[in-house]
């Protein structure tokens, strides 16, 4: 569990952003390796988790967790590939 102490790293712009924009690019489902790839060399800061969870209010949603990087864009994926993946 993490206290308000705690740094967290955000990216920006949104993980969850950058994965749409590839894919969209790309043509096809992105692979593990090129969603690690991606996440591996974003922009990222390190916040408070305070910080950062205002940062996921103001956005209006919370950001794709690094450490499951794959797990949680494979939700995403599911959840709009019945319909648009354009973010907002």
């Amino acid at each position: 569990m993490c206290s308000e102490d705690d740094l967290l790293p955000v990216f920006i712009p949104a993980l969850v952003a950058l994965l749409i924009h590839a894919e969209e690019l790309n043509g096809s489902p992105l692979t593990r390796n090129q969603v690690m790839a991606i996440r591996d060399n974003a922009n990222c800061v390190m916040l408070p988790l305070s910080t950062k969870a205002k940062m996921e209010e103001e956005r209006g949603y919370a950001d794709i967790d690094p450490g499951r990087c794959w797990e949680d864009w494979l939700i995403v994926r599911a959840k709009t590939s019945t319909g648009s993946t354009r973010s907002s």
